[in-house]
């Protein structure tokens, strides 16, 4: 019996008898699929025999801390490995390699070898995965009892949505190819179940008591409606940011999925066709690249920033013509001076509000702008895709 294969044996009957039935992500199945996306990933990598020993132990022991504690579980992890692997007489320098991928799940670890982008890959392999709804679920029960508060839905989306959106990235090649789709397919879902789960919320509170309170509070604050407006420039605010980062992720994947037709045009295909017998093959080459090269020439623009002059004068301050919420417009001004205007600013409250009302408004012609250049780089690729694929048929058929 192979040292992997002792090693699942070992960590399975772990799991069994010392496992708390709380942890309902954190427990065997998911680390049988940790485990599977660490092997599928190692060989997309085409990582050698020996490292593809290693991760396959780190992925069977990742989480097996779990068994004793919640907070510091790759320590307990790295040391339940180290003391099983010293039993089968495996070498130091292995064990400290399967120790420092189990530290490398972390969540604050940034990986600094391939292995380790793995590791980390493999650990949120669920993230690019169309059952990540069912999953992280289970998460959320899991953090309910452990940690014996409520998660509404709406929250634990919310967490989601932030994580996906800001903290969670791929580093592989594999998965960035192809689960970094899904993940963005993931947001979306995220943001359409954020954007449902606020209609049943308002609707569940429309009680007849909680509407005579609201009316009171209405009359109460007739002359105070700074919240609600507050309110709209807030959730306005975060759609508008939202769809630009979704806007970005997309075309970054167009980005990516070019760059790798042109790299292996140009590496494969087209030192060919020096050769006459391969002279049928010249237009649909350089046509899959053309439609490529202007694939990535949209996508870029369609994420190119652009940045205002940033400065501005006392005097257009005082006839209220600067919008101060916007970078550009005061990203070379002194410190002192932008403080002034900002508090000149924040006396008027029409000109403060106006300031955010020409913020949502650029920003919307920002979006505007970006969507219509994004639509015509996913025409110009589809076309592209589909031109090439006819003119290499021809060729074939052709010579054929």
């Amino acid at each position: 019996m192979n040292i992997v294969h002792k090693a699942e044996q070992y960590v399975i009957q772990l799991f069994k008898d010392k496992l708390s039935p709380v942890y309902s992500f954190h427990n065997l199945e998911h680390t049988k699929r940790v485990v599977a996306a660490t092997e599928l990933l190692a060989k997309e990598e085409n990582v050698n025999e020996k490292d593809m020993e290693i991760l396959t132990l780190a992925a069977w022991f990742h989480d097996v801390g779990y068994c004793q504690t919640c907070t510091v579980h790759e320590n307990v992890g790295m040391q339940e490995a180290e003391i099983f692997l010293k039993q089968e007489n495996i070498s130091q320098e292995e064990i400290d390699a399967v120790k420092q991928l189990i530290h490398a799940t972390s969540m604050e670890y940034q990986p600094q070898n391939l292995l380790e982008k793995i590791m980390k890959d493999a650990d949120c392999s669920h993230i690019g995965s169309e059952d990540f709804f069912n999953i992280t679920e289970t998460l959320r029960q899991e953090c309910k009892q452990v940690y014996q508060k409520k998660i509404s839905k709406l929250d634990w989306a919310n967490t989601n949505l932030q994580f996906l959106t800001q903290h969670h990235r791929f580093y592989t090649d594999y998965a960035k190819k192809n689960w970094e789709e899904t993940k963005t397919e993931n947001v979306e879902k995220t943001l359409e179940l954020i954007a449902d789960l606020i209609k049943d919320k308002e609707k569940s509170k429309n009680t007849e008591e909680e509407k005579a309170l609201l009316n009171k509070k209405k009359l109460e604050k007739l002359d105070s409606p700074e919240r609600g407006i507050e309110t709209m420039f807030r959730v306005t605010m975060n759609n508008h940011t939202r769809l630009s980062q979704i806007a970005d992720t997309k075309a970054n994947i167009l980005l990516s999925v070019n760059a790798i037709i042109i790299s292996v045009a140009l590496s494969t295909i087209i030192p060919k066709l020096d050769s006459p017998k391969n002279a049928h093959l010249v237009i649909p080459t350089f046509m899959m690249i053309a439609f490529s090269v202007a694939t990535i020439i949209m996508a870029i623009m369609s994420t190119r920033p652009k940045i205002s002059s940033g400065t501005f004068t006392r005097k257009e301050i005082e006839e209220r013509k600067v919008n101060l919420l916007f970078f550009g417009n005061f990203h070379k001004m002194p410190i002192d001076e932008y403080m002034w205007a900002m508090k000149e600013m924040m006396k008027d409250r029409t000109y403060l509000y106006d300031s955010l009302v020409k913020d949502l408004y650029y920003l919307g012609i920002v979006l505007n702008r970006k969507y219509k250049l994004l639509r015509t780089t996913y025409t110009i690729f589809t076309v592209g895709i589909l031109v090439s694929v006819l003119t290499f048929y021809l060729a074939f058929r052709e010579i054929i």
